[in-house]
């Protein structure tokens, strides 16, 4: 069975197959699948990235909650808050090369979370900025709107 059939059914043990390859020193076998390994690093520092966006647009979503529906601010919201800056903070301090793409990522992730926030809530999309109204200190620290 080759390397390429492994990765397509058996993605487990091709992995262990290429790392101990790779541990071995072993860069001229043919076995070693340089385009999958290539592909699967770039689709691990994706998923780094997706799950910053991730949580920044749920944390953004639940602070417009926060803002626009103050009698309903309970502890649910505010975990999901608090939650969403811890992994924040942990992903960009495991990955600081993304921290120059956060406020581009607020920008991108903000219609949907505005999209959601009034789908949640029930209110009109309107009732929501259309710009983004928080900075990116505001998602990622301890800010509470009024």
């Amino acid at each position: 069975m080759t390397t390429t059939t492994h990765y397509e059914t058996d993605f487990y043990q091709w992995t262990q197959q290429q790392a101990a390859l790779l541990r071995q020193g072993e860069f001229n076998r043919v076995d070693l699948d340089f385009e999958n390994i290539a592909e699967e690093l770039e689709s691990m520092g994706r998923s780094e990235r997706d799950a910053v966006e991730s949580y920044l647009a749920n944390i953004i979503m639940h602070l417009l909650k926060w803002q626009y529906q103050p009698e309903r601010r309970g502890t649910r919201w505010e975990l999901s808050i608090d939650n969403g800056r811890y992994q924040v903070a942990r992903k960009l301090r495991n990955n600081p090369s993304l921290k120059p793409k956060v406020s581009a990522m607020v920008v991108d992730e903000y219609p949907q979370a505005r999209k959601n926030a009034s789908r949640q809530t029930g209110l009109p999309l309107a009732t929501f900025p259309e710009p983004c109204p928080f900075t990116v200190e505001q998602i990622t620290d301890d800010y509470w709107p009024d």
